[in-house]
């Protein structure tokens, strides 16, 4: 599925799962052809993801509603400014209230977290990865918070790269066994799916570029120190030439140290706080009795 074929799934469960058998609070007071509109107030300053999925949902439970937006995903929001009105049944408003809320509070707050991240990086070579530390059933928006805020998206699960980490590495018997396992199945199963591979020391390095030249595609450096970072990208840089792999730390990487693992020519950085130890921004969806003005 595409983005919008996912974004649309998501969307239906989530709704299944607030509404059941139906919003009783709203039937129990609301006449159902009641018309109404909504502004979302942001209440925090940060970086503003999650415009497109609002839209979404409402167009979702009601294909007619109008979604004015007043700013777009990525944009710097501050504390009293007005990020959209919608216009639709009230039935509607009220149905949709909590998931896009709930959905743009935790996306904006990812979204600054990431962007605080990556404003490190300006300057160096170094690029910002996530990780699969996501959320179950709500990665898809994680992801995109991520990349709203300029970070780059890893691997959206297990299917659409191979990565040996360490597990795989002992279970399999090594290395050198799990590069040649591995390299046989994407030949005769999945023709172009990428290998990484971690590696836990210097030692780990000097196996995969011996066995996984023409194979390995990236070399995740785990827990690895800047010093041992550099090093290793100076190794590798020394057969990139010829085989192009890319290189990745991660483990340990937080605002205070990524600058250090930047000027160690690192192609890129995975950051797994990006999503698991950002926090929700606050953000209200009130009833509007008069148009705003603009995004004010």
């Amino acid at each position: 599925m595409n983005f919008a074929e996912q974004l649309r799934h998501l969307v239906e469960e989530a709704l299944k799962e607030d509404i059941g058998d139906g919003d009783q609070s709203t039937l129990s007071c609301i006449d159902p052809d009641a018309k109404g509109k909504a502004v979302l107030k942001i209440k925090q300053d940060g970086i503003l993801a999650g415009m497109q999925v609002a839209e979404m949902i409402f167009h979702y439970q009601e294909p007619s509603a109008v979604f004015t937006p007043f700013k777009k995903d990525g944009d710097i929001m501050k504390h009293g400014e007005n990020a959209f009105e919608v216009e639709a049944l009230v039935h509607t408003i009220l149905n949709c209230e909590r998931l896009v809320l709930n959905c743009m509070q935790r996306m904006s707050g990812i979204a600054t977290l990431t962007k605080e991240y990556s404003n490190k990086l300006k300057g160096y070579k170094t690029r910002l990865l996530d990780t699969r530390k996501t959320t179950p059933n709500f990665r898809l928006l994680e992801k995109e918070a991520v990349r709203i805020g300029g970070g780059v998206n890893h691997r959206f699960g297990l299917y659409d790269m191979i990565m040996l980490k360490d597990n795989h590495i002992d279970y399999c018997g090594g290395i050198e066994k799990a590069i040649q396992k591995a390299a046989a199945y994407v030949s005769a199963v999945k023709p172009g799916l990428k290998i990484e591979v971690e590696t836990r020391s210097i030692g780990d390095v000097k196996k995969v570029l011996a066995y996984g030249k023409g194979k390995v595609f990236r070399i995740m450096l785990d827990n690895f120190a800047p010093a041992q970072v550099a090093e290793a990208v100076k190794l590798i840089g020394e057969v990139s030439k010829a085989f192009g792999i890319e290189t990745e730390a991660s483990g340990g990487i937080h605002l205070g140290n990524i600058e250090e693992y930047a000027k160690t020519g690192v192609d890129y950085v995975s950051v797994g706080s990006l999503i698991h130890q950002a926090k929700s921004l606050d953000l209200s969806l009130k009833a509007s009795l008069n148009p705003p003005e603009g995004g004010t």
